[in-house]
């Protein structure tokens, strides 16, 4: 994927740290490799890939596994500006609804989200990627 005529080359930069975290995928069941970097408002950079599992229910997405280790790393206060997710199958994969709603938690509502579409790549701001998270008000 050749992102070197992009406008944003930071989206670009990010993208490439999604393929590369996809390269470290453990997918021997379905063979999908698929790696998310999320690029937090402080600047920092975190990846993650899909790993399986034999028993499929318990098989992490490469979104959720970013999403983890950029908690476990940075606090729950972190606040993600823009996602890339790629992934070494030529496929679509945009993030999953189990993923969108995770990561709704702690993304920007105007954060961009870039990932491969039927089509080639898609960029859409966050809330147009999930536009009726489940939210609780708590008191």
């Amino acid at each position: 994927m050749d992102t070197t005529q992009w406008p944003d080359k930071a989206l670009a930069a990010l993208l490439e740290s999604a393929r590369q975290a996809a390269l470290r995928s453990y997918s021997p069941y379905s063979g999908f490799r698929v790696g998310a970097a999320l690029k937090l408002s402080s600047g920092e950079i975190v990846t993650g890939t899909n790993v399986e599992n034999v028993s499929y229910g318990l098989t992490i997405c490469a979104e959720r596994a970013a999403l983890v280790r950029a908690v476990s790393e940075f606090g729950p206060e972190i606040r993600i500006a823009a996602v890339a997710v790629a992934n070494l199958n030529d496929a679509a994969s945009p993030p999953c609804g189990a993923c969108r709603q995770m990561l709704a938690e702690f993304m920007l509502a105007e954060a961009p989200v870039v990932f491969p579409a039927a089509d080639g790549l898609q960029t859409l701001a966050f809330h147009e990627l999930l536009p009726l998270a489940f939210e609780m008000k708590l008191k």
